[in-house]
């Protein structure tokens, strides 16, 4: 697949964040090759009148000023050093990473200002990012999030056909746990008919306590406008016999009631707490330097 790249200078970096455990949100790029099947971000493209069908990833928005911008917002006096979310809104290790590192170099400025940040990914190329991590897990909390839905190879390659397989993503998992910083899987979302079936839940959950994940926790696919469009366009194709059964889950509404969610999450923190294993800990940030006062 051929994917546009266009090169669109931010005017800021950081965006304000409500209602979410996280004050603020940080995306070096707009659009997402991965093209997930079941992206929320499509819902936000199709309202702002972008596409959210087959054609969404395969033009990306790049900021190549994104670091320089972030640093002058972590500068002033104003910052409060409050947790910032990278990939809040797409993924920040899809390809473009490799040739516009802005990822990285947004990792390295809230190191350097010791501003906390959590980062969720499907990307393996963070293990080339780890010694950036590392650094700012000395100066600041530091969480990773590897998205991993299924292992089934079948519901991989249909709902997420541009991401990297899901055991290469736990291999990283392995590799930035053994570097100390703190990583945990995220089970999302978990699709009705499809990967809710407590084996393959069992399965992602026992791999991702092999690799040393710090915790573990999952969420159930919610269909918004634009979204859900092109999710049951999709199923339609690779699981047709599964419509209806959508249609009547989700009918008049992008969120599942509690009675049908509350059982699949319950399903995951007990196979969580079932696998639980000694890992090793995580870096804790060094304490920063007090400044002294000058007795004369």
């Amino acid at each position: 697949m051929r994917v546009e790249y266009r090169e669109e200078p931010c005017r800021s970096a950081l965006n304000r964040v409500k209602g979410m455990p996280f004050a603020w949100s940080l995306n070096p790029y707009t659009g997402c090759a991965h093209r997930c099947t079941f992206c929320y971000v499509r819902a936000f493209e199709a309202r702002a009148e972008r596409p959210s069908d087959d054609r969404y990833g395969r033009s990306i928005r790049v900021k190549p000023n994104v670091a320089e911008v972030l640093r002058n917002e972590l500068a002033r006096a104003s910052w409060k050093r409050e947790s910032v979310a990278i990939g809040a809104a797409t993924d920040p290790y899809q390809p473009a990473e490799g040739r516009y590192r802005l990822t990285r170099a947004c990792i390295e400025e809230l190191g350097a200002a010791r501003t906390p940040f959590s980062l969720i990914t499907r990307g393996p190329m963070i293990r080339r990012d780890i010694d950036v991590l590392v650094e700012a897990a000395q100066r600041a909390k530091v969480h990773v999030s590897f998205s991993v839905p299924t292992l089934d190879e079948r519901i991989w390659r249909a709902t997420e056909p541009g991401t990297a397989p899901p055991r290469r993503r736990l291999e990283t998992v392995r590799l930035l746990v053994d570097a100390g910083i703190d990583t945990g899987v995220a089970l999302a979302p978990i699709l009705p008919g499809l990967s809710d079936d407590p084996e393959l839940l069992a399965e992602v959950v026992r791999e991702a306590r092999a690799a040393g994940a710090s915790g573990i926790w999952a969420n159930v696919l919610y269909l918004r406008p634009g979204t859900r469009e092109h999710f049951l366009e999709a199923l339609s194709r690779d699981w047709p016999e599964l419509v209806p059964q959508y249609e009547q889950l989700y009918a008049g509404r992008a969120y599942l009631p509690s009675s049908e969610v509350m059982p699949v999450k319950e399903t995951v923190r007990q196979l969580a707490r079932e696998s639980s294993r000694p890992r090793k800990p995580p870096i804790r940030p060094a304490p920063e330097p007090e400044q002294l006062e000058l007795v004369v």
